[in-house]
């Protein structure tokens, strides 16, 4: 059995705090709070110097609404947005999500933070993010940026985030007349995904006014679908649209054949999941379908 590499550990009192540690640790040091990164570290996957332990970040654990923003603290657990009826209210696809990801020992531990930086190819909340376009809010030394969601994650388990540098906050827009959904098939319960996919609609005088299609574990670069989005966009949210847009969707995808099923199954399973989530986003739009 593999056990982790030696670590040294700290423990961050405040944000400043947390942004010290890590500089002084150096490059290899990394951010803990619900331990995604623990099994990865266990099979020496990820071997970081140092681990900075932010759960005494509590600033950082928040859902409110600001200005057309509903914002959602870094440090918030799954559990929290799952259970949350003001993000419910205004992006019901964040309940979506968080009923499936992985399993409640998870979602009690696990941090929005952490699962935006992990980074993992097969993760809801990025796929989520994507569709929302949701704006991720990073803190460092020398203060605030703000990134666009489908910008943030560079590649499988990167992202544009600093050496010294920590994620406080995601934005998710709000606009009138929209709706949004989430659905994933997995093997079973607490199982990566065959396939997910996020749908965010706007609808006006009829039309769709602007969509967002986010997907996950299927090799959708920047977790969404641009060209299925350019294909819905403007037109009546009819059936065969919305079907025509699911299929761009699958086509465009690169899944890779794995223990969970060949590279056709996996677009055949993505068109499907796609066109379920855009009609019940529309249909929570007040449109029809």
């Amino acid at each position: 059995m593999q056990t982790p590499a030696p670590v040294a550990y700290a423990r961050a009192t405040s944000v400043d705090h947390a942004l010290q540690l890590l500089a002084d640790a150096g490059p290899e040091a990394r951010f803990i709070a619900g331990g995604h990164s623990l099994p990865m570290m266990r099979l020496r996957l990820a071997r970081p110097d140092c681990v900075v332990d932010i759960n005494d970040l509590t600033d950082l654990d928040h859902i409110r609404v600001e200005g057309d923003d509903l914002v959602v603290g870094a440090m918030t657990r799954h559990r929290t947005l799952l259970e949350s009826d003001l993000a419910h209210e205004h992006h019901p696809i964040l309940r979506d999500a968080e009923q499936v990801v992985a399993d409640p020992l998870v979602r009690n531990r696990g941090t929005v933070g952490g699962s935006l930086c992990q980074a993992d190819p097969g993760e809801d909340l990025s796929a989520v993010a994507s569709a929302l376009r949701a704006v991720v809010v990073l803190r460092g030394p020398d203060g605030e940026r703000s990134v666009p969601a489908r910008d943030f994650v560079t590649g499988p388990y990167e992202t544009t985030l600093d050496d010294v540098e920590i994620l406080t906050a995601v934005r998710f827009p709000i606009r009138p007349g929209s709706g949004s959904a989430y659905t994933k098939v997995k093997r079973r319960a607490g199982d990566w995904a065959i396939a997910a996919a996020g749908a965010y609609v706007v609808l006006r005088d009829g039309a769709v006014d602007d969509v967002g299609i986010g997907l996950a574990a299927v090799g959708a670069p920047d977790s969404c679908a641009p060209e299925a989005e350019e294909d819905l966009r403007g037109k009546a949210p009819t059936e065969d649209h919305l079907a025509a847009a699911a299929q761009v969707a699958a086509e465009h995808c690169k899944p890779a054949a794995d223990q969970r099923g060949p590279v056709e199954y996996k677009r055949h399973v993505t068109g499907e999941l796609t066109l379920r989530a855009l009609r019940r986003a529309v249909g929570r739009a007040g449109g029809s379908a």
